[in-house]
């Protein structure tokens, strides 16, 4: 019977070799826990302190689960999320559509202009929306000087405006996430159909949208996300009547200095952003699967 060794001499040496492809990792891994985890562990442990004495407490907890305006401020950043995601990824898939199909030289200047609002602020595109939108902007002098309204209408201050806003800040994202997931999609498959007698529409509803739901779904994703953590766009175009939980946890800090309040916020939103994440991931594989079989 033959002994074969399980060490050798170059096994250190192997071993060395395959801990050098680590190393990359170590200084991304080091900012990631320095400027992500700890401040969020540091956040945590502020969140189960007493307001006042700094003692541990879930009082913080206990009033966010009561109050019924903290109750009602996280269903609005959901109701608000959930429309800009909507309104995102339709308004993106032509965008993006044209982009990762047509040739002709307007392709340059429609994907300078979807990316155009970045180069801007998001202060001074919410700024330019309040113009805009406010009682004595640019749309109801429009509507009062054509005889279409005789009173202003509520365009702004409200959940319209910042749904508005938002949608302007966020859609170059929903157009780069659909431009890829469109460009990975063989136009062959596509022209195969149509030449086989499928209608433009068939096409579109059978063969495109099924192959471009990781994009569809990635853009509804990064949509949500943005929108629920703003902060700008929903503090200048919603007012002060309208509540999210991003405005709220700045009130909690800066009127007052309720940092353990603000934390439990800022935790809440986190758990749901990571939740409807996970969960959108796990929609888009079972529905990759379902797609494959």
């Amino acid at each position: 019977m033959t002994i074969v060794a399980t060490d050798s001499p170059a096994a250190p040496a192997l071993r060395r070799f395959a801990l050098r492809g680590y190393v990359p990792l170590f200084p991304p891994f080091a900012v990631l826990l320095l400027f992500f985890a700890v401040p969020i562990g540091m956040m945590i442990g502020i969140s189960y302190q007493d307001p006042k004495t700094a003692q541990f407490s879930l009082g913080s907890y206990q009033r966010f689960l009561t109050d019924g305006l903290i109750i009602a401020g996280l269903f609005r950043t959901m109701l608000m999320s959930g429309l800009v995601a909507i309104c995102v990824t339709v308004m993106a898939y032509p965008v993006a559509y044209f982009l990762a199909r047509s040739t002709s030289r307007w392709r340059a200047i429609v994907f300078a202009l979807a990316i155009a609002p970045e180069l801007a602020g998001v202060v001074l595109r919410t700024y330019g929306w309040l113009i805009i939108l406010e009682d004595r902007g640019f749309v109801n002098d429009a509507l009062i000087w054509l005889g279409l309204v005789s009173s202003p209408l509520p365009l702004a201050k409200n959940l319209f405006g910042v749904v508005v806003g938002l949608t302007h800040v966020v859609l170059p994202f929903g157009i780069l996430a659909l431009l890829t997931s469109i460009q990975g999609i063989d136009p062959n498959i596509q022209k195969a159909a149509q030449i086989l007698g499928a209608s433009r529409l068939s096409v579109i509803r059978h063969i495109l949208l099924p192959l471009s739901i990781p994009g569809i779904v990635s853009s509804l994703l990064i949509s949500f996300t943005m929108a629920a953590s703003a902060y700008a766009t929903p503090a200048l175009l919603g007012g002060a009547r309208f509540k999210v939980l991003a405005t709220m946890i700045s009130e909690q800090i800066m009127f007052y200095i309720n940092w353990p309040m603000a934390a439990v916020m800022a935790i809440v939103l986190l758990v749901l952003m990571l939740a409807i994440t996970f969960a959108g991931g796990r929609v888009e594989t079972r529905l990759h699967k379902k797609l494959n079989v």
